[in-house]
C-alpha cells in the first residue's frame, strides 16, 4: 500500500469500471485499465502513418530545443536542452496532426474509455534525448492541472520503439482508483509518489500506444541509448470538463476544456462529429 496523500480537491471520488461495448479495446484490456489503469495497443500506426506524424513535429521540436538553449541554465520548469522537451498544442499548427489525433483509433478508443461526446484535451510531444541521465518522476496527469472529471484519457504514442534503456514508460498498478493525489514540486517534475517497488515497465514498439489514466502514476527512466526517445502524448477529456485554477481573487474558477483551435470534438453522439 503507497502512503500518498489525496489532492485537497479529491472529495469522494469514485472509479467506474466500463461495461462497453467496445469498438477497438478487448474485454481484457479494458479490464486491464479499469483494475490496473493502463494496457498496450500494439501496432495501431503503421510505419508510413509514424514518420508522417514524426515528420510533422521535428521543425517545431527544432524551436523547442532552440529556445531551450538560449534560456538561463538552458532549461525552463520541466524542460531542459538537449535532455528532455515538451512541444505542445501541435494539433493548432499541423492540419496532419489535427487529423491524426482525431482519426479512427483515437474515436474508438474514446468511446470504449470515456463515453459518446468527447473532446480533445491536449497533445504534445515528448523526446527524451541521450542527455536525459535523469528520470522523469512519479506523477499523474491531473495532478499537473486539476480537471473534473478527475477521471480522463492518455495516450502515450510510441514514434521510436520505447524500451527500459531509451525511457519507456512505467506505471504503478491500481493507484488510478484513489483518485487524484498530493504532488510536490521537484526539480525534475511533479512528484506524488517517491518510490515504487510494484511498478511495472510498459516497454512498446513505435506505432503502439500506451493507454492509461489521467490518474495512473506513471514516469520514465532515463535514456541510456545514443538515440533521441519520441513519443507524441494524446489526452482526451469528456464534453463538458473544467479546469479548476485559482482566480485573481484566491477563489477557484471552473475553466471550460473547450478552446476551439485545440479541443475540439473528437466523438459526438458516439460518431465522428463531421458526419
Amino acid at each position: 500500500m503507497h502512503a500518498a496523500r489525496l489532492h485537497e480537491l479529491n472529495s469522494g471520488f469514485e472509479w467506474h469500471d466500463h461495461p462497453g461495448p467496445f469498438r477497438r479495446a478487448t474485454p481484457e484490456q479494458v479490464r486491464a485499465y479499469d483494475e490496473r489503469g493502463f494496457f498496450l495497443l500494439e501496432d495501431a500506426f503503421d510505419p508510413d502513418e509514424v514518420a508522417r506524424v514524426a515528420a510533422e513535429i521535428e521543425p517545431w521540436e527544432a524551436r523547442v530545443e532552440a529556445f531551450l538553449s538560449q534560456q538561463e541554465g538552458r532549461r525552463l520548469f520541466i524542460a531542459r536542452s538537449n535532455e528532455i522537451t515538451f512541444t505542445t498544442h501541435l494539433v493548432s499548427r499541423s492540419p496532419v496532426l489535427r487529423s491524426f489525433c482525431s482519426g479512427p483509433v483515437f474515436q474508438d478508443l474514446v468511446h470504449d474509455l470515456i463515453g459518446p461526446d468527447v473532446r480533445l484535451y491536449w497533445d504534445q510531444a515528448v523526446y527524451k534525448k541521450p542527455g536525459a541521465v535523469d528520470p522523469f518522476p512519479w506523477h499523474q496527469d491531473n495532478g499537473y492541472t486539476f480537471i473534473e472529471p478527475q477521471q480522463y484519457l492518455t495516450c502515450w504514442v510510441a514514434l521510436d520503439d520505447a524500451t527500459v534503456e531509451n525511457g519507456c514508460p512505467w506505471v504503478i498498478p491500481g493507484l488510478h482508483r484513489r483518485g487524484t493525489l498530493a504532488h510536490r514540486t521537484s526539480d525534475l517534475g511533479f512528484v506524488c509518489v517517491e518510490e515504487a517497488p510494484d511498478a511495472v515497465a510498459v516497454p512498446a514498439r513505435a506505432g503502439s500506444v500506451v493507454v492509461f489514466s489521467s490518474l495512473t502514476p506513471h514516469a520514465t527512466g532515463p535514456n541510456r541509448t545514443d538515440g533521441v526517445r519520441r513519443a507524441y502524448i494524446v489526452q482526451f477529456a469528456p464534453d463538458g470538463a473544467v479546469i479548476l485554477k485559482p482566480g485573481e481573487s484566491g477563489a477557484l474558477e471552473r475553466v471550460p476544456a473547450d478552446a476551439p483551435e485545440r479541443q475540439f470534438y473528437v466523438l459526438r453522439n458516439g460518431k465522428e462529429p463531421r458526419a
